[in-house]
């Protein structure tokens, strides 16, 4: 299973916008296709490739050509793999394997790797790119791609996550950028003076790959807050905010031939688009994921793939339903949630939380409800947060904005000529008291209209007491209605979507 543990991302100067047009221009493709990272690790128990129908149709409806299964070296990985390759020869998804190198050991695994993939390599969902075999890695780069080659007894079509500046990408077919989020260089939040733009990876990977193809991430999220219970105890949070929406707009205009969603479905990291329902183990993340469900995000990827795939910029021909997309955390980012005085766990400012801080990065998170209109035709998205009113004029086609959001209800309504066409009210509430004696980061997404209940499974809650020091059910929770709209009591102007790389 993924250790959930990321390499240091080197540094390196953008290159100009004329050369980094130029090697663009070099790289376009017609097979354009577009992937989601799909952690094996977690899905242990699962018994049949049925287990894995509903998410290999709900991907392939989106517009997701295959899944990269991250393997590690678990007992239980030729199971789920056969499984899952069966799954999606049967309904029409491909899948790769994506060797995840916290569990193999880079330059002695070469033969090992390509073992693996030669076993899988003529299964009938096996993702052939340019008529070969097509694998992928997070990390790696010592592998002895050589011996991998001679391994696997046919043509590989390798796009690993080696990283520029710390392996060799002359044996390379591609490479993929894993960092989706800002940072600061070093596996943290970026920091003042110290920012590494997810556009400056595309630019370093781009000219090291030259003419070769280059996998580009994408991502919504990143928030983690692991602690002591587990082996790998870690706490941290990038920013995020539009970045999911940004990112989208981005990469209509890098145009690489290739792009991964960064993950389907890894809940720990709380950068799932899949269905909580999902059936899965519980890394001991349902403290943070449970009630927090992101299918609008994998709603509003829809019509950036079509545009993607069509080599279009503009979305506004591929969106087909009238939709508001929007997302926020569910406390603000100063609340405290770090008293270990026992006799007030439970009450507010006093959870004697297990973790002792703050995520690192809290800091650059915004206290917003960020929104995304996807209209067909120009409307007036007014957002109700907790009594302060919102009213934004929204464009035909993609659009963003925030707010800053307040305690209470968040309700979202589109008009047209005095008309309301679609409303909502969300059914989590922001609040000012720590969610299960927690500090949680992870946004909730909805969608307007309402999409349809998304719960954990009991299997995907069995870690959820470990390391509580708070009395907390591990069951959903959200209300089967969701609350009234909060009374009016001002009106204020939109944030508009940052125009600055992302």
């Amino acid at each position: 299973m993924k250790s959930l543990l990321l390499l240091l991302v080197s540094v390196c100067t953008a290159v100009g916008a004329v050369q980094n047009s130029t090697v663009i221009e070099s790289r376009q493709s017609s097979d354009k296709l577009v992937f989601a990272h799909f952690m094996i690790g977690i899905v242990a128990n699962r018994g049949s490739p049925r287990d894995y129908d509903s998410d290999m149709q709900r991907a392939k409806a989106i517009g997701i050509d295959a899944f990269a299964l991250n393997i590690g070296t678990d007992p239980y990985t030729d199971q789920q793999l056969d499984l899952a390759y069966q799954s999606a020869a049967d309904n029409g998804l491909k899948v790769f394997i994506s060797f995840d190198f916290n569990w193999y050991h880079d330059n002695s695994d070469g033969t090992r790797v390509g073992q693996k993939i030669a076993q899988y390599a003529n299964r009938p969902a096996q993702l052939r790119v340019d008529n070969k075999v097509f694998a992928s890695s997070f990390a790696g780069d010592a592998l002895d791609v050589n011996a991998m080659r001679n391994a696997v007894g046919q043509a590989v079509f390798f796009v690993p996550n080696f990283h520029v500046g710390q392996a060799n990408f002359n044996n390379l077919d591609g490479a993929f950028n894993w960092m989706g989020w800002q940072s600061n260089g070093n596996n943290k939040a970026p920091q003042p003076g110290r920012t590494v733009t997810v556009q400056q990876g595309d630019n370093d990977y781009i000219r090291a790959l030259g003419s070769k193809p280059y996998m580009a991430p994408v991502s919504p999220w990143f928030f983690t807050h692991f602690g002591p219970e587990v082996p790998y105890s870690k706490n941290w949070v990038f920013p995020g905010d539009l970045l999911w929406y940004n990112r989208w707009k981005d990469l209509l205009n890098v145009k690489p031939r290739f792009i991964e969603i960064v993950t389907w479905n890894d809940y720990g990291e709380s950068h799932y688009i899949g269905p909580l329902s999902s059936p899965h183990n519980d890394d001991g993340g349902s403290k943070w994921v449970n009630d927090m469900p992101h299918g609008g995000w994998l709603d509003m990827a829809i019509p950036f793939i079509k545009a993607y795939k069509a080599g279009a910029t503009d979305v506004t021909p591929y969106i087909t339903n009238e939709q508001i997309i929007y997302w926020y955390r569910p406390t603000p980012k100063n609340l405290n949630c770090d008293s270990t005085d026992t006799t007030m766990v439970g009450a507010n400012n006093a959870s004697g939380n297990y973790f002792q801080g703050r995520p690192n990065g809290w800091e650059t998170m915004n206290d917003r409800v960020f929104v995304v209109p996807l209209l067909k035709q120009a409307g007036t998205v007014t957002v109700n947060s907790g009594g302060t009113i919102y009213n934004f004029n929204a464009p035909a086609g993609a659009s963003a904005f925030a707010v800053d959001f307040a305690l209470g209800s968040q309700s979202f309504t589109l008009t047209r000529n005095g008309q309301t066409v679609l409303s909502a009210t969300s059914l989590k509430q922001i609040t000012n008291t720590c969610p299960c004696g927690l500090y949680n980061f992870n946004p909730y997404v909805g969608t307007v209209p309402a999409g349809a209940r998304d719960t954990l499974q009991p299997n995907g809650l069995q870690m959820f007491t470990n390391g509580l020091k708070v009395s907390c059910q591990a069951s959903p929770s959200l209300p089967v209605n969701p609350p009234a709209s909060a009374n009016p009591t001002a009106t204020k102007t939109p944030i508009p979507a940052p125009t600055t790389p992302v």
